[in-house]
């Protein structure tokens, strides 16, 4: 079984504050896709010019640096995960480690090239780049794809894990889509911060607006937070 490489500390405090700075991570009512009433929101497709996406990826960079992970190449799933995949391939670069860089499409093309792989061949260990992991899907589909070519889909890297139940079926599970993947997959994952990073965050907030979001994130995890 993989380890889980945990975020928090000051790289995840940091990037939380750049998440709100950035209007990335959003505080009020909303509907997620298993149905539930969050009082914040993620939304990754809001890094959206070129210095919002130069920071992210060294954010990226930074926890994959720190966490120590061996890999040969790196994956970015259609479709947020492409242009954080490449950014992030570009970032490491710039920081003396030049990897392969690969994405899909959703619909395989019927000319050129042909098929649904983009960029460098599938081989080795291969690093999955995402913003989130929901209920899972896109990480096993991601998986499938890679197995499919002949490679090891070995570890997944995200911004943010809510650290909150998975849903199956309908029904909420004990687990979150992160120990999904870590226990039932058998993959590790890193994340550059997690729910627990932002509660700390508000709660150590100077800014009362801010602050005051602090009970309703905390009542939010209490909820559906995952064992």
């Amino acid at each position: 079984m993989a380890d889980v490489k945990e975020s928090g500390g000051a790289l995840a405090q940091d990037f939380v504050q750049f998440a709100i700075e950035s209007g990335v991570l959003r505080f009020g009512q909303f509907k997620t896709k298993a149905g539930r009433m969050s009082p914040y929101f993620f939304n990754a497709g809001l890094f959206d010019d070129g210095a919002k996406l130069a920071r992210l990826a060294g954010f990226y960079a930074e926890r994959l640096i720190a966490s120590g992970l061996e890999f040969d190449m790196i994956f970015g799933p259609a479709y947020k995960g492409i242009p954080l995949g490449a950014t992030v391939a570009v970032e490491l670069a710039r920081r003396g480690r030049n990897v392969p860089f690969a994405y899909n499409r959703k619909e395989a093309k019927d000319h050129g090239e042909g098929g649904t792989l983009v960029g460098a061949p599938l081989a080795g260990r291969v690093l999955i780049v995402d913003d989130v992991m929901s209920a899972g899907t896109a990480v096993r589909e991601s998986i499938a794809t890679i197995q499919a070519a002949g490679a090891t889909a070995h570890a997944v890297v995200i911004a943010l894990d809510r650290q909150e139940k998975a849903t199956e079926n309908g029904a909420d599970v004990a687990h979150s889509a992160v120990q999904y993947v870590r226990n039932q997959l058998g993959m590790q994952v890193i994340a550059i911060a997690a729910l627990d990073d932002l509660l700390q965050y508000l709660s150590g907030s100077a800014d009362p607006e801010l602050g005051a979001h602090h009970e309703g994130v905390l009542a939010y995890r209490a909820r559906y937070g995952a064992t």
